[in-house]
């Protein structure tokens, strides 16, 4: 992002007349201008001078008139309209759209993110939902007005750094500019009389200078120095990091992915897309991205505090993995805790979800086993009190022997208050005193239909609830390894002592998380630098007085006025003096002479 800035400020600290508004001689022009020269550069920000075009040209008559002015016209806007663009100002506007424009994409549901959730905002918003449809605020991040805002801050940042960069490179090959002629109209300035030579002086100057990492050299009767070019770098820095920020923030959306999947103990995951529970990415993502790997979950260890405020708060949260990358990749354990991710080339897989997963076998009337699994229920509270369906719809055939089939309806809690002692609710998240209940159903679950079915919610539609020989609901509070009998020879159900936990996991693919996390330290190093590292420069001017002793002035200027710019020039001019002392002549020395190593100051007026 550039400034309109001319490089210098004004006032004195910028090269300007101190103290006076109109320049009232051609030496004082003169003067001004020499300093402003010495002032120059000290900021890589582009100098805005005026456009071509109608800034004031005048068309010619005739055809050649016309086609020279259309073509001096495009050429004056097209100027005009890039130095805008590259402009701080612009610049500013565009990061201030960019964040105006994410905002609808956090308070409204995204088709990338939950389709179920738009399509529910449309159906409930007749006429927001088409409104917002058109307008692209379904899909923020990939709309053609947010992509505009984006490119043109792309375009602005480049267009920004190019020039600012090449001006700068030619700042380090220059050097220094010579000295004003009137030191005096700097902003600090101090001066001496010394018995060492002019040359002799110049030479301790340009020791000291060098020895404090000034970039310094002897222009005619001084030497020129200067200090902090760090500033302009870290400039560029900031400005090179946000470009890589931006860069990888979309590459990482347009190539990203994300699913999640439930994992019973025992059982094991391979990252294809048929593998997830549910699953969304950029819209550059192909399957073939994907990375290959597979693994297990051995074992879920969870752990709580069982007295004090905290009680119920997890100690120990990690899943027990065996992984393997690729198609025949050697198999390794690790573990997984929250926060702490397995890291798979580019992918990530977070453990971010814990629950239970009760054992249940279904028998016929015959004493068939036609369901033996552990069911995952979904928990409710932080006490993991959890709620699902168990659906048996293969194998199973009613009393009188025809395909049927069942459904139960299951609230679980790994730990029961016990009977008579509140509802079902668990009064802590560990398997202290399981109790599975239950509340059976048949007919048909609807899956034939082959239409998508919640595997976690049960469709009683066309079902019939069981009931016991008083006509009553059949329901069951079983603890592990009670059976629940289904009337009428229905058959069992059996809360098996085998109770297996299960865990979710969420996989993760965003390519450029690790450049752009790079562009952001990049960007507050940068930023830092260019905020405390002061660009300044110094002018040691050694020349022989109208009695023949030499007299020593030196002089300071920053871009812009700063306490420490004084500070550091006395600390120069300490230096220098031990090697060229005061004069100690009392003969040479004027009354009015300076004293020793005068600490440096404002300009003296003239």
């Amino acid at each position: 992002m550039s400034s309109t800035d001319t490089g210098s400020t004004a006032g004195p600290g910028a090269g300007e007349p101190a103290g006076e508004d109109v320049l009232s001689s051609p030496r004082e022009a003169r003067e001004a201008r020499e300093i402003g020269e010495a002032g120059s550069q000290l900021s890589t920000a582009p100098v805005e001078t005026a456009m071509p075009g109608s800034f004031g040209g005048t068309r010619a008559p005739g055809a050649l008139g016309w086609v020279t002015w259309t073509a001096r016209e495009t050429t004056g806007w097209v100027r005009w309209i890039w130095r805008q663009l590259t402009s701080m100002r612009v610049a500013l506007i565009l990061l201030f759209l960019l964040s105006l424009g994410a905002i609808p994409g956090s308070l409204i549901p995204q088709s990338g993110t939950d389709a179920d959730k738009v399509q529910a905002f449309k159906d409930a918003h007749s006429v927001l939902g088409p409104l917002y449809d058109r307008l692209g605020l379904f899909h923020v991040y990939s709309s053609v007005w947010f992509s505009a805002i984006y490119i043109l801050l792309f375009v602005s940042l480049i267009g920004c750094i190019v020039p600012r960069t090449w001006q700068f490179v030619g700042q380090l090959r220059g050097r220094p500019p010579g000295a004003p002629k009137r030191l005096t109209r700097l902003p600090a300035y101090t001066t001496w009389r010394t018995a060492a030579e002019p040359e002799q002086v110049r030479e301790i100057a340009l020791k000291v200078l060098k020895e404090k990492r000034f970039r310094a050299h002897v222009d005619k009767d001084a030497v020129a120095a200067e200090k902090g070019y760090l500033r302009e770098a870290g400039n560029l820095l900031f400005h090179i990091a946000l470009i890589v920020m931006l860069v990888a923030f979309a590459w990482g959306q347009l190539f990203k992915s994300e699913g999640d999947k439930l994992i019973v103990e025992g059982d094991g995951f391979a990252n294809a897309l048929m593998s997830y529970d549910d699953f969304k990415s950029g819209n550059l993502f192909s399957v073939d991205d994907l990375t290959p790997f597979s693994f297990d979950l051995k074992n879920f260890t969870g752990t709580y505090e069982r007295t004090g405020p905290n009680k119920g708060t997890p100690r120990t949260y990690q899943a027990e993995l065996t992984y393997s990358e690729g198609a025949y990749g050697k198999e390794r354990k690790t573990v997984v805790k929250v926060n702490e991710p397995l890291v798979v080339g580019d992918t990530k897989v977070y453990l971010t979800a814990h629950g239970y997963a009760p054992t249940v076998t279904v028998r016929d009337g015959k004493g068939n086993v036609v369901f033996h699994n552990a069911v995952p229920l979904l928990p409710l509270d932080s006490n993991v009190t959890s709620q699902g369906a168990i659906k048996v719809m293969d194998g199973y055939r009613n009393a009188q022997g025809r395909i049927d089939q069942l459904g139960f309806s299951a609230f679980f809690v790994p730990t029961f208050a016990g009977a008579g002692k509140g509802d079902m609710f668990s009064q802590f998240p560990a398997l202290d005193y399981p109790v599975l209940a239950l509340s059976g159903f048949h007919g048909s679950l609807g899956v034939d239909a082959g239409l998508p079915q919640n595997v976690y919610q049960l469709d009683t539609t066309h079902m019939k609830q069981f009931k016991d020989a008083k006509g009553e609901i059949l329901k069951a509070r079983l603890r592990p390894g009670e059976t629940m009998t289904l009337p009428d020879g229905a058959g069992s159900i059996t809360f098996d002592k085998d109770i297996k936990e299960w865990a979710n996991f969420q996989i993760t693919q965003q390519p450029g998380s690790d450049w752009a996390l790079a562009g952001a330290f990049a960007a507050i190093v940068g930023l830092a630098g260019s905020l405390f590292i002061q660009r300044r420069r110094v002018w040691v001017r050694a020349t022989t007085g109208d009695d023949g002793v030499t007299v020593v002035e030196m002089a300071g200027l920053g871009r812009s006025e700063s306490a420490k710019l004084p500070e550091e020039l006395g600390d120069l001019a300490a230096l220098v003096h031990e090697q060229a002392p005061t004069t100690s002549d009392e003969d040479a020395a004027p009354a009015d002479a300076e004293p020793p190593v005068p600490a440096a100051e404002g300009a003296e007026k003239q």
